[in-house]
Parts: C-alpha cells; structure tokens; sequence
C-alpha cells in the first residue's frame, strides 16, 4: 500500500498553491482544489511518515456530511471529483475556529479539573465529572494561529477585537449549533456519540460559507453510546473513536510536540496499525467498508481528475 506524502502538480490556469499540514491547495481565482494527503500531524507537528488510505477517508467522511447538512448551512463545495480531492469556492477565512462542546472532554475537562468554571466566557456548573454531558452545548471558540498553538478565546473578545462583526459572530453561533445539531443526530443513528467538534466559517461574495472538513474524526471526538451510562457511573473512561489513539502512543513513547522532544520511530507495523484504525473509523462513522483501490498510481489519478474537472463545463462557468 503506498501513501500520498505530498502532489507536486502544475495544472493551466493555476494562480497560486498552498501546502498546509495535511492538505495540498491549488487556487484558481474564486476557485480552490484541495487535496487530502495522507499526511499526518498530532500536537501541531507533521509526523515523518504518511498513513496508507487516511486522506481519502477524511476527505469521503467530510463530502459525506457536507452533503448531509447542504440544506441547513450553505457550504464551500462544488464538486467531489476524485476520494482523494475536493473543489469548491475560496473563501476568505474568518480567523476563528468555531469549537462547539456536548460534553466535558479534554481540553474543556483538563480546564475544569484545574478548577476553571468559565471557558472562553461560558460558565460551567459546579459538580462535574469528566466525560459527564453539559446541561447546554456550549460554543467555545479559539484563534486560529498561523504559528503555534490555536488559543480560547470569548465571544465578547472576538467581536470587541473585531476579528468579527457582532452579526457575523451570531451567524457564525446559529451555524454552529445547527451543525452540532445535525451531527448529533447523525451520530446517533451509527451508535456514536459526537462529543465536541470544530468548525471553520469563510466569506464569499458576501455569503458565509462552512469550509474545509466536517464531523470527522480529525476534528471531532465521538463516543460509543453504547455503555456510555455504565461508563460514566462506574467512573471509567469513555471507549472513543477519534484521532485520540496516535496521540496516546505518541505520548507513552515521550512526544508530546514540546521542545526538545523527538517523534518516536514510525516503523512499517506501526504505520499499518494507524491505517488499519483509520478504515475502521470509517466503518464506524459511515456504516460502509472502504471501496478498494488501485495503489499503482493514485498521484496520476488525482491528476487527471482535476484536469477532467477544470475542463468542466460546470467549473468553468464557475472560474
């Protein structure tokens, strides 16, 4: 099985690229290509080896549920042309990411448990246990750091900050727990719990779009409903499906991104065993085994479906 690490294309018309940690963009005026590598990163930092199958799982899980939730929040997509790839409208990003909580969980539990009862500006009740659900979901945004780490911030600092316009913000809020509501529901009918999740909002043409991925398990935590009651009594942690397992065995081998710190050895049966993860994750969330493909030569396909796509008669009128 072979992993894309990274596309070197050059397509006619292209007016600019981007490599993000995971994602290769290509830009064509109003128009971008986005195409998901299988490139990996846990604690802000690419690990040095690509996961055989983890880009076209995200990118299927995120077309799948940008088209389950078209009709409640418009969306950046036009087309889903290849499993690997995704073209839709630039957007110019609101510099916010929209991190929206069910439950007490991980950041927002490490915060409590250190005695913390606001969270970017949202009170939290007294007598809390970890994974416990929340009375309300709560919206607790962050920045979106270039540099660095994304950091909490309140809805009275965004728009005080006026990284966004109070009406904006709000559009952002309904958004953002119409979606939460959306993917609950549809959590719910695999046996999932969604947990807490993130979203990204952009502008185009005036109109607030939902961009980049949403509800998979790269940027939302999901537990299993079953048992979830017993769990929560018996004070044992919750059985998860996220992303949750490549940053425990980064830890319990002594990397947590921290200065100084080295990635431990990536060897070819760890690399198989977070693939293998990775398809059952999408098992999990879609109820669909992975379709097989031929690994001879995935670059070349990606290629030339963008091509067919550009030459599109739909995408062109777009362009």
């Amino acid at each position: 099985m072979k992993a894309i690490k990274e596309t070197h294309f050059s397509f006619p018309g292209q007016t600019g690229f981007y490599r993000g940690k995971v994602r290769d963009v290509y830009y064509f005026g109003n128009i971008m290509v986005m195409v998901a590598t299988d490139r990996i990163s846990a604690f802000d930092v690419i690990l040095p080896k690509a996961i055989p199958d983890k880009g076209r799982i995200l990118n299927q899980i995120a077309a799948k549920n940008l088209l389950a939730t078209k009709k409640l929040v418009p969306n950046w997509v036009i087309s889903t042309p290849d499993p690997n790839v995704t073209i839709g409208f630039k957007c110019e990003t609101f510099p916010v990411e929209m991190v929206v909580r069910g439950y007490l969980a991980g950041h927002a539990w490490r915060e409590y448990k250190a005695g913390k009862r606001t969270l970017c500006g949202v009170p939290l009740p007294e007598g809390l246990k970890e994974n416990d659900k929340l009375p309300n979901p709560i919206i607790t945004p962050t920045t979106k750091a270039n540099v660095g780490h994304d950091e909490d911030i309140s809805r009275e600092e965004i728009i005080k900050r006026k990284l966004v316009t109070e009406s904006d913000y709000q559009q952002l809020e309904e958004y953002t727990l119409t979606l939460f509501g959306k993917g609950t529901e549809l959590a719910a009918a695999r046996g999932l719990i969604l947990v807490d999740t993130k979203y990204e909002f952009g502008k185009h043409n005036g109109t607030i779009y939902l961009i980049d991925e949403v509800h998979t398990p790269d940027s939302s935590r999901y537990f299993y409903a079953d048992g979830y009651d017993i769990r929560q009594q018996k004070g044992e942690p919750q059985k998860q499906l996220s992303k949750e397992f490549v940053r425990q065995w980064l830890i319990e081998n002594g990397f947590q991104g921290k200065e100084g710190q080295t990635v431990p050895e990536m060897t070819p049966e760890i690399v198989q065993l977070i693939s293998g993860r990775y398809r059952e994750l999408y098992r999990q969330v879609t109820g669909e085994d992975l379709e097989p493909i031929n690994y001879n030569n995935i670059t070349g396909r990606i290629e030339q479906s963008i091509l067919n796509s550009l030459n599109s008669v739909n995408l062109q009128a777009q362009l």
